[in-house]
Formats: structure tokens, C-alpha cells, sequence
């Protein structure tokens, strides 16, 4: 039976980084005879425009169905006026609720060509391989009750709730401790347990996984202000982190910089099945739109890391990931990763370059 890929372009650079990765993903199924069908959704501000909803129940229905998503970018001031539950970035969200995404993977590896476009110095980034395991569908963002309330003083409250059960918790934990007993066998967990009673549950949890079923995986704990520190202090040290939504959103932000480009990661959101919603880490760049200028590296990326996980195509995956280096190698730079002596080139050059990479 052939594979079915779902991709929603959104919003800003979404649609030019898919052409790109569309672009790639027709070659490798040539050259490694992949049998793969495509299909194209509206999501976000896209959808909002054509449907008054950032997610359709129709395009949701794909969704459920198919074997992989490859997700572009949402949201942009054009829909800032939206009320909170309709806003762009809700498609997004409920795509991950409903599909049960909770797994968040995000890598921060360092192409060894972009050492020197590192916010850091050579030596706190060369051979930067982290790995960081986000929580998805809980915490702050998912919470209830949630909202703004008018107080007896008429002075407005917001309040939103940080909740974890403990299964959320178990599941998530078990996807980063055998994450790093593929790697390099050490887990720092990340959270917050001083001070939030639902972070020392988590605490708790994972400690108690280690002990029990891990014993091969060195686990280590580590408030989340003093990761942010250590991140930016001696990155290296860590292996796979793992930690609940509202922290990795911003640790694997944090990381990207450390690699240069956060045009350059991509990421996977997988559900309990290996079903996953796949896309660049970074957002959809309105100010940048339809100029030429995106890097579409971690759209291409992302396309490898669905191969990889969602269609157990390694050899493919392999195949996406060597040529991007391939490019870097040639010095092509769009200009979030420029530097001196390397070649300026706009999205579509890019991608190009890419393709023939694969195709040499």
C-alpha cells in the first residue's frame, strides 16, 4: 500500500519551505522507488481566510488518516485581532491535541559548516548533539480552567493551569530515557520542583522510572532557569533533556541559537502509533514572506526526520540529511547562516541545491 503524506503549508514562509521540501521528497521517492502519495490542507490563518477556522474538521479527517504530516509555519499580525480560541496557532494545537501527538523530538545538532555562525564560541558548540524530549498535549498550554476573569474590584485576571497527570508524565519519560539508550545514555529532566508542586510529581516520576527500568541511562535533574544557564554556559554537557511543554518551548528555542540558525532545525510530534506531525522549529517569519530569503534546510530536515520515524525509510532519510551537508560544504548560505567567503542564494537555490545533491 502506498504511504500517505498530508502537507499544510500555512502561513508566512510555510508555503515557500514545502515547495522546497515537495521538491526533494520527489527525488528521493525516484531514487529510492518509494511508493508515497501527497495530499495539501489549509491550516491557520490560511484556513481562517478560506473557512472563518484555523483547522477544518475535513482537513483534520486527513490528518487522522495519513502515514505523516509535513507542517509549514502559522500565524502573522494579520490575524492578531482574532479572538484567543480562533487565532492561527490554534490549528496547530488542536492538530497536536487531537492526534495525540504528545512527544515532542527536537535535535540541536551542529553542522560542523556552521560552527563559526554560532552565537557562542567554537569551542563551547563544535560537535553540539543534543537532543531535546518536549511534552506536547498537557501542561500550561492545554490546562483548564483557563481565560481572563473580571474581579469584584473590576480589575481584569488572567489564569491559565499547569497540570500533568501522572500517565502524561510515565509516557513522555519513556520516550526520552530510550531516546537516550540509542545515544548517549544520559537524560538530564528538566523542570521546576522547588516551587511547582505539579514539576515535583514529575521529579518523582521519572526518578522512580530510572531506578526501576533504566538503570543503563545516567539520569540527572535540573531546574529549568539553571538548563537555560547551561545551555548558553556548557552546552555540551548535555545528551537528551527531557521537560514538559511550556519549558521546552522555550529551552529548544534557546538551543537552536546555539546552532547557528534556528532556520535550521527541524522537529517530529509523534503519537503513541509513530504517526507524527513534522516541522521547522521556527515560526512563519511574516516579515520575510514571499521575498525569497527563508531557509528551507529545516523543512527539508523535517522531511528527513518524517522518513525516519514515521515511514522507517532510514536509508532515504540518510540520503536528505548528507546532502543538506553536501550543500554547506559547497558554502551555499542563505542569509540567516551567511558568512564571509560563502555564497548568498535565496530559498529556491537552495532547495535546487539540495535536489541535486541527491541526484549526483
Amino acid at each position: 500500500m502506498s504511504k500517505q503524506i498530508l502537507c499544510l503549508p500555512g502561513d508566512g514562509i510555510g508555503p515557500e519551505i514545502i515547495t522546497e521540501a515537495l521538491k526533494v521528497l520527489d527525488v528521493i521517492k525516484q531514487k529510492f522507488n518509494l511508493d508515497i502519495e501527497i495530499s495539501e490542507g489549509l491550516v491557520g490563518g490560511a484556513s481562517l481566510d478560506a473557512h472563518g477556522v484555523p483547522l477544518t474538521d475535513e482537513v483534520l479527517a486527513v490528518a487522522r488518516k495519513s502515514d505523516g504530516i509535513l507542517f509549514g509555519a502559522v500565524g502573522g499580525p494579520k490575524w492578531d485581532d482574532q479572538p484567543m480560541m480562533n487565532r492561527p496557532e490554534r490549528g496547530l494545537l488542536k492538530l497536536r491535541s487531537e492526534m495525540g501527538l504528545f512527544a515532542n523530538l527536537r535535535p540541536a545538532m551542529l553542522f560542523p559548516q556552521l560552527a563559526e555562525a554560532s552565537s557562542l564560541k567554537h569551542e563551547l558548540v563544535a560537535g553540539l548533539d543534543i537532543l531535546i524530549v518536549r511534552e506536547l498535549t498537557g501542561g500550561i498550554y492545554f490546562g483548564e480552567p483557563r481565560g481572563v476573569r473580571t474581579l469584584e474590584n473590576g480589575e481584569r485576571e488572567g489564569y491559565n493551569s499547569y497540570v500533568y497527570r501522572e500517565s502524561e508524565i510515565k509516557r513522555i519519560a519513556k520516550v526520552a530515557f530510550e531516546a537516550a539508550q540509542k545515544r548517549g545514555g544520559q537524560l538530564t529532566s528538566v523542570d521546576k520542583s522547588n516551587v511547582l508542586e505539579v514539576t515535583a510529581l514529575w521529579r518523582e516520576l521519572v526518578t522512580e522510572m530510572g531506578a526501576k527500568d533504566y538503570s543503563d541511562v545516567e539520569l540527572s535533574h535540573m531546574y529549568v532557569d539553571n538548563a537555560a544557564m547551561q545551555l548558553v554556559r556548557a552546552p555540551k554537557q548535555f545528551d537528551v533533556l527531557v521537560t514538559g511543554n511550556m519549558f521546552g518551548d522555550i529551552l529548544s528555542d534557546c538551543a537552536a541559537m546555539l546552532t547557528g540558525s534556528i532556520g535550521m532545525l527541524p522537529s517530529a510530534s509523534l503519537n503513541e502509533a509513530n504517526q507524527g506531525m513534522y516541522e521547522p522549529v521556527h515560526g512563519s517569519a511574516p516579515d520575510i514572506a514571499g521575498e525569497g530569503k527563508a531557509n528551507p534546510l529545516a523543512q527539508i530536515l523535517s522531511l528527513a526526520m518524517l522518513l525516519r520515524y514515521s515511514l522507517a525509510e532510514i536509508e532515504a532519510a540518510d540520503a536528505i540529511e548528507k546532502a543538506v551537508s553536501d550543500v554547506l560544504d559547497q558554502g551555499l548560505r542563505t542569509g540567516d547562516i551567511a558568512s564571509e567567503g560563502c555564497t548568498l542564494v535565496n530559498t529556491s537555490d537552495m532547495g535546487d541545491a539540495v535536489v541535486r545533491s541527491l541526484q549526483a
